[in-house]
């Protein structure tokens, strides 16, 4: 009788993975026009193979209970390989720790399926608490890359002091998203680094970051602001002067922090550009996407910022681990001009939303930039108003 209910529940476990798999994603209704969202989540806990979680030997889990859960798969970071979309996941298990794992789309919206094995990240003499948010880049060096923020717990903490983290930037490079390879941390005189992300082209001839310095683990303290800075190595990568090139401001959306995404991609109008942007409210932190451009000869120029947000928490979104968070660094070029923006909502879990290069360029373009006072506000929104009124005059005479 046992024997039979394990047969069962085991059976229910895999029917139920491979439906999830096999569901089709379609767009939503409503688009503003810049980003398609689509229906599904393209990964979630339930995404994780149940061989991942559950023993299956009826000798060993006579109850088919779940002995390593999966609690959460966010954050992932993406690239375009042999045909495939691949993202490199942050999956959380119920312990906290996060690990990585890559997901295969032949699609890039759906049927996204883990490769049998996580990731493997080798080592460093100071070895990792836990590591997640893994940024990949194709550089012109022929290698990828993958960032990624590795925190230990700070030497420096008071006794009994078991929160206190250091974060840094973890590197890897592969060939095959198989067999990595880890390189030095990066060395930066901030005391704490997330979200760096690599630039994919040399600037003469060294290799470029983009930083994100903070005084503490969690506060931004006198540091924030997306920084820039060079290395001559990327074996041991040193970044001697590091500069913010794009900075928070008051009473906007990238008030108390910001960070960049994935790595920016090259258009004939300049870098285009995905970051985060956090500020606080009655109810927490929150967290949204905007989008900027740099210059294609000095990529740490700002040269068009559109005011606002590109994409914040909707519906369900709002609803997870950590709250009101939509954080992405991942997004892919498709051959025929579509953009794959792989985001993921309160630690929680991953969507899809889609543009072209095209599209968004022009949104960064020709978006009105932040005039930072209510009263400047108006009277940019009156200038959108008259003329649309204008216009509407003229096409009902």
């Amino acid at each position: 009788m046992k024997e039979k209910v394990f047969r069962k529940r085991k059976k229910s476990l895999f029917e139920d993975y491979e439906a999830l798999v096999a569901r089709p994603n379609e767009p939503r209704k409503k688009t503003n026009g810049v980003v398609q969202r689509w229906k599904h989540p393209i990964l979630t806990a339930a995404h994780a193979p149940p061989f991942w979680s559950y023993d299956l030997d009826p000798a060993t889990n006579p109850f088919l209970m779940e002995r390593l859960g999966i609690n959460a798969v966010f954050n992932p970071g993406a690239i375009a390989l042999d045909g495939k979309y691949l993202l490199v996941a942050r999956v959380e298990g119920v312990d906290r720790k996060s690990f990585f794992a890559v997901a295969e789309s032949p699609t890039g919206v759906d049927s996204f399926r883990f490769w049998d094995r996580p990731v493997v990240v080798p080592q460093t003499e100071a070895p990792d608490v836990n590591v997640y948010d893994m940024r990949l880049v194709k550089h012109e060096d022929g290698h990828i890359y993958g960032l990624f923020c590795t925190e230990r717990k700070d030497p420096q903490a008071s006794p009994g002091d078991l929160s206190s983290a250091i974060a840094q930037c973890g590197i890897v490079r592969t060939s095959d998203l198989v067999t990595w390879e880890r390189l030095a941390d990066l060395e930066t005189r901030s005391p704490q680094q997330r979200n760096v992300v690599l630039h994919p082209e040399f600037v003469e001839g060294k290799y470029a970051f983009y930083t994100r310095p903070q005084d503490g683990f969690i506060e931004a303290g006198s540091g924030g602001g997306i920084g820039w800075g060079v290395s001559e190595s990327i074996e041991r990568a040193v970044i001697e002067e590091e500069m913010i090139v794009h900075d928070r401001k008051y009473h906007t959306v990238m008030e108390v922090k910001n960070g960049l995404g994935p790595a920016p991609i090259r258009t004939p109008h300049g870098w285009l550009q995905l970051a985060h942007g956090v500020r606080n409210t009655a109810s927490g932190l929150r967290y949204v996407l905007y989008a900027f451009m740099t210059a294609l000869d000095e990529p740490w120029r700002v040269i068009h910022e559109p005011g606002g947000h590109l994409l914040a928490p909707q519906g369900k979104e709002y609803i997870g681990d950590v709250m009101d968070v939509t954080f992405s660094n991942g997004w892919i070029e498709g051959e025929d001009g579509t953009l794959y923006l792989y985001y993921a909502s309160s630690d929680t879990r991953c969507h899809v939303a889609t543009t072209t290069v095209e599209r968004l360029t022009d949104y960064c373009r020709n978006t009105p930039p932040d005039p930072l006072r209510s009263a400047a506000c108006v009277t940019q929104r009156l200038d959108l108003i008259d003329k649309n009124l204008q216009l509407l005059a003229k096409d009902s005479s």
